[in-house]
């Protein structure tokens, strides 16, 4: 059984830092691309981050770029996500993926964790 299983989010003030970890299990993740994608109250899943499975290409939206760091374990099946520079319009629940290829789509994204509730405060 295919699970994904977020950590690391919380509560913080604007301006801080948190770094979402997740860890893959049930499979072999290595030629799988790695990604993040959140959701806000009352708004649609959107693209974060994503990794190539062999680390070296990432993709940003461009609404953290500068800002979020996404980075791949050595064992290919974690993921980080490292997020400094908070915003309070960063709160939502931030889910981990893995899929085929290297995207900002969610459909391109087989597996999912059940996410990890991050909240910036103003």
């Amino acid at each position: 059984q295919v699970q994904l299983i977020e950590s690391g989010g919380g509560l913080v003030q604007a301006g801080g830092s948190l770094r979402l970890s997740c860890a893959a299990s049930g499979r072999t993740f290595d030629n799988y691309a790695m990604g993040w994608f959140r959701q806000a109250p009352g708004k649609e899943r959107e693209f974060v981050a994503a990794i190539h499975w062999n680390g070296y290409f990432t993709n940003y939206a461009d609404s953290v770029k500068g800002r979020f760091t996404i980075t791949r374990g050595d064992a290919k099946n974690t993921v980080y996500l490292q997020m400094n520079s908070l915003k309070p319009e960063d709160t939502a629940v931030y889910y981990c993926s893995a899929g085929g290829v290297l995207s900002s789509v969610a459909p391109s994204y087989n597996y999912w964790g059940q996410g990890t509730q991050v909240t910036v405060s103003s």
